[in-house]
């Protein structure tokens, strides 16, 4: 059974940073495309990052490029989310995902991580 158990998450002060953790399982990332989607308070699903298969080609919302870098690591069978220099509009609940593409009606099958951005 696939599974996927995000970590990390917290409270932060503007600029500051934090890294997200995915650890899967029931699966390999290495072959699998996978992305990291975050819902703030009151706002629909975004797609905020998103990494190919063998890391072969990444995206980034407008929003996040330059702060943010997703990265798996194949030793553990992790992806990662390093966000730096973060911004209070940053803060939402932050979820992983297979795939690259993010589908409108998508909903999450884990608990995902908090993310504060707060002073």
């Amino acid at each position: 059974e696939e599974q996927l158990v995000e970590s990390g998450g917290g409270l932060v002060q503007p600029g500051g940073s934090l890294r997200l953790s995915c650890a899967a399982s029931g699966f390999t990332i290495s072959y699998v495309d996978m992305r990291w989607v975050r819902q703030a308070p009151g706002k629909e699903f975004e797609l905020v990052s998103a990494i190919g298969s063998r890391d072969s080609n990444r995206y980034y919302a407008d929003s996040v490029k330059a702060r943010f870098t997703i990265t798996k690591d194949s030793s553990t069978n992790t992806l990662y989310l390093q966000m730096n220099n973060l911004r209070p509009e940053d803060t939402a609940v932050y979820y992983c995902a297979i795939g690259y593409y993010h589908i409108r009606s998508w909903r999450p099958r884990s608990q995902g991580t908090q993310v504060t951005v707060s002073s």
